[in-house]
This record gives structure tokens, sequence and C-alpha cells, in this order.
């Protein structure tokens, strides 16, 4: 939600802030996931050249983390252990949040997101901006 919310910051500009805010100082490392939404959401939204160009220099200054027998195990045990507890990444229509979820778990890394299926996620370091 960090990146997505940069990409846009010409339309959310308080938004994009509050996100530049949680990562400044930080290496951005971002799930492959992320990478594919953002790049499927420019081709359905049907962005021009210059807006096209300006998600790919955001996604430069970034780094993605690919799968791996690692993240895939994290996977598979965040689901196991979401589901044990009833939390809604366990479900299907989640995989993508999970796999960024899991993602941030294997690495060690604190996921910055203010989308509230992250919330009370099992192993999950979550960081939140200020959202009134």
């Amino acid at each position: 939600m960090a990146m997505s919310a940069i990409v846009n910051e010409a339309r959310r500009p308080d938004v994009a802030a509050r996100y530049r805010s949680a990562i400044d100082g930080r290496a951005i490392l971002i799930s492959v996931i992320t990478v594919s939404e953002l790049r499927y959401g420019s081709i359905v939204a049907e962005w021009g050249d210059f807006r096209r160009r300006g998600l790919e220099r955001e996604l430069a200054r970034a780094t993605a983390v690919e799968a791996d027998d690692t993240l895939a195990s994290t996977s598979a045990e965040l689901k196991a252990a979401c589901r044990a507890v009833g939390h809604a990444l366990s479900q299907k229509v989640h995989d993508a949040d999970r796999w960024i979820a899991a993602t941030a778990i294997a690495r060690g890394l604190d996921l910055i997101s203010d989308d509230t299926v992250f919330e009370l996620t099992p192993g999950l370091s979550l960081v939140t901006t200020d959202r009134s």
C-alpha cells in the first residue's frame, strides 16, 4: 500500500506524504507480488506513458524481493497459522496479501501498510500511518 500511495501521489498527496514519512531512511524492499499488482493496475487503468514512467521510476527506487524456497515455506506456515486463528489471510481471496506479508516475515522486515487485512497477522511486524 505504501508504494501504491506514493505512485498515486498526485491524486492523494496527503496519503503519499504519510507513507513517505513512514519509509524515510529505510531501505525499500517490496514483494514481486506488489510489483505485479502495481503494473497490472496501470494496465487496467490505461495509464499513459508519462504515468507508467513515473511508476517505473518509483519501482526502480525499491528492491523487489523474489520468491524462493524460504518464502514459499513462510507463506505456507503463515497460511496455516492464520487458519488456526481464523485470520482472513488464510482465505484464497487474500493469497497475494499473504505472500506480501510472508515476504516481510521471511526477511525480518516491517510491513508498512494501512490495509486492515494485515492487522493481527501472526508473526508480522506491521507499521501503519496516521489514518486520521
